[in-house]
């Protein structure tokens, strides 16, 4: 019988990665159908993130705050 590796990684549920992201779960829910949020693995019928994916979902998100297309008033 194969043994697992001692380092299973928790993985997150719906709910966790909503909180995380300061969202509802139904948003989460939405871009999972339209392939527009973080990867995930179906276990039977649950669906889990790995933490590292929402991660790296966040850091490929654009973010603002660059000041361009801003002039200066002054």
């Amino acid at each position: 019988m194969p043994t697992l590796p001692n380092k299973l990684i928790p993985l997150l549920n719906e709910r966790e990665v909503a909180q995380m992201l300061s969202v509802s779960v139904a948003t989460v829910r939405r871009w999972r159908l339209l392939r527009q949020g973080p990867r995930f693995l179906k276990v039977s019928a649950s669906v889990r993130y790995r933490p590292e994916d929402v991660d790296g979902w966040l850091d490929s998100r654009p973010s603002g705050g660059s000041g361009s297309g801003v002039s200066d008033a002054g």
